[in-house]
């Protein structure tokens, strides 16, 4: 890992109306437009869904890298984040991110070590620890 701290570079720019190019540097672009909540339409990228799929990201993310220092060996994870944005004293903010992970082990696996790793990449997310909103974890671990 280099050494703190790490820069990171986004772009955006576009006319009065229409979808909004969002750019990086070596990234392929993706297009943006407000979500169906805000009138825009169905099927786009929003702030809102990118701020929800940076968790969801971060959190698979970073328990690869806390099962792999903890040489635990597992077969899936399946994760997905729920944002709630509210009005309080007037500006609208996300509140609350729940975070629904599924994880699937091979027989024999230790479950409570594998609860235990889930809910320290929960706790050592860097995107989740950015946020203001109260964060919540909803774990189940399968054998298959």
């Amino acid at each position: 890992m280099h050494p703190y701290p790490h820069v990171y570079l986004a772009s955006a720019r576009a006319d009065s109306t229409g979808q909004v190019p969002v750019t990086s540097p070596d990234l392929p672009g993706i297009y943006t437009g407000p979500p169906p909540q805000f009138d825009g339409p169905p099927g786009c990228w929003s702030p809102e869904t990118l701020l929800t799929a940076s968790l969801a990201d971060c959190f698979i993310l970073t328990f690869r890298a806390v099962s792999r220092a903890s040489r635990f060996e597992w077969k899936q994870l399946e994760c997905e984040v729920e944002g709630v944005l509210e009005r309080v004293d007037g500006v609208a903010q996300f509140t609350k991110f729940t975070t629904t992970a599924k994880l699937t082990v091979a027989p024999g696996t230790d479950v409570a070590k594998a609860q235990t790793l889930l809910e320290k990449s929960e706790h050592s997310c860097l995107i989740a620890n950015s946020m203001r909103g109260s964060r919540s974890l909803r774990s189940t671990v399968l054998t298959a």
